[in-house]
């Protein structure tokens, strides 16, 4: 087989970053990490910078990168924003579906990003009909993340109703599939292989009725697949649902049984001590998404008390108010301090150990996330040269990447040994920015 060498000016072995660096890799992996070589090897690959293993973004809905802009013109609450998200949900079809989502993922890459959580409701064509094939909405997102290079794990949604006990509305019949059964055996026909994983998320508590929630989450079980859920993102939700059942949306969860070290809560942010709990004890993850949850005014979460009780964290950039997971790793911290007016609440390792490794296993890909022999050659590499970088040593390199670094600063990214991004430009897209302009101006008509 093939081996193609890749030498690394400075790299992320988990603990410290390391000068000198050479990967070996063969048909995807990493087959041997080698240490102490200071110049490049004849005919490898060179990588100037920090690398670090590829980022995962742990929550998006793709779609909404066609909000960014529109939703920050005047105030408003969660509430109104949906409103303008079911404007853009209605005018999307496969095809142009498909266009949106290549140009996302395209920016995901540029970002660093090697693996997608795809959090997918948008199943049918408007007033609920299905398409000739149930899943060409999700097809059309795996084809997306292949055409621009990376790993997705499509997080195929049951969204059944608008509230506890309330139908879908107009707006929301092209989320649904009606019950839990006709959802489960229209997920049934999409396949693992090659750069996608399928896995399961229950919206919310408000939109699978309790009695439901078992088929979702002995689907997910049956596959040995990801489940992931909407948790506790609006105190409104946590009202109606101690007014329905009496219990907290994570003891609903828990009680029938959702929760477990497959399952991650996204936002997670207005959570009792008992929740907390309860999460820590099952290894339910816990994925932040700070940038969406400041926009939307949502809140801070627990984080460093979900991370005390053993709730792995992992990071999202969600709505993609922004797609940066350096923001998103930093943020976690930086939200922390002012609410608790303390710093040091994760070292610069901890967050990156979220943004990648944790990234990755939330999303079932537990075979990348690093930088040894064996693991998926997935990988990404930050200049050190640039404004934001330049001045410190490259032995805090994670500490710039993390505190000083944005998603310009990624000069490559590689995914199963392949480079993705080269100095900058998209392999595939190479004007992700042309790509990004029209796709959302087709929707926007």
């Amino acid at each position: 087989m093939q081996v193609t060498t890749y030498w690394l000016e400075h790299a992320w072995l988990g603990a410290h970053a390391e000068p000198g660096v050479a990967l070996d890799v063969t048909d995807g992996r990493i087959t041997a990490v080698r240490q102490g070589v200071e110049t490049p090897p004849p005919g490898a690959e060179v990588l100037r910078g920090f690398t670090l293993p590829g980022l995962a973004n742990a929550h998006s809905h793709a779609f909404h990168r066609a909000l960014r802009g529109t939703v920050q013109v005047g105030s408003g609450t969660f509430w109104t924003w949906r409103e303008v998200m079911y404007d853009v949900a209605v005018r999307l079809t496969p095809d142009s579906y498909f266009t949106l989502a290549r140009a996302v993922y395209a920016e995901m890459a540029l970002a660093g990003i090697t693996a997608v959580g795809e959090f997918h409701y948008l199943h049918h064509a408007p007033g609920g009909v299905p398409y000739a094939d149930p899943n060409a909405m999700g097809e059309a997102l795996i084809a997306a993340a292949g055409e621009a290079g990376i790993r997705i794990t499509l997080l195929d949604t049951a969204y059944l109703s608008a509230g506890f006990g309330e139908p879908p509305t107009s707006h929301q019949l092209r989320f649904s599939d009606g019950t839990a059964d006709a959802w489960a055996q229209r997920a049934d026909s999409l396949k693992d292989g090659g750069h996608v994983r399928i896995g399961a998320a229950i919206h919310s508590v408000r939109a699978v009725p309790a009695e439901q929630l078992p088929t979702v989450a002995s689907w997910a079980a049956a596959r040995n697949a990801p489940l992931h859920v909407h948790l506790s993102e609006q105190t409104a939700e946590n009202d109606a649902c101690l007014a329905a059942h009496g219990r907290t949306p994570t003891r609903l969860l828990a009680d029938h049984g959702v929760l477990g070290a497959r399952t991650t809560g996204v936002h997670n942010t207005h959570l009792t001590d008992d929740d907390i709990a309860l999460l820590g004890g099952t290894t339910t993850g816990t994925c932040m998404c700070p940038t969406t949850e400041r926009d939307l005014a949502d809140g801070i979460g627990p984080a460093p008390a979900l991370q005390a009780a053993a709730s792995p964290l992992s990071l999202g950039s969600d709505s993609h108010a922004v797609i940066d997971l350096f923001e998103e790793a930093r943020a976690m911290e930086l939200n922390e301090r002012l609410r608790s007016r303390t710093r040091g609440h994760w070292t610069a390792a901890a967050l990156l150990r979220a943004a990648t490794a944790d990234g990755h296993a939330a999303l079932g890909w537990h075979e990348a996330g690093r930088l040894e022999p064996g693991a998926l050659a997935d990988f990404t590499t930050v200049a050190l040269d640039t404004v934001r970088t330049a001045g410190p040593p490259p032995r805090l390199a994670a500490e710039t990447a993390v505190f000083a670094a944005s998603a310009a600063d990624v000069r490559h990214t590689v995914v199963g040994g392949r480079h993705v991004v080269r100095d900058g430009v998209h392999a595939a897209v190479p004007d992700a920015a042309r790509a990004l302009t029209d796709a959302i101006a087709a929707l926007h008509g």
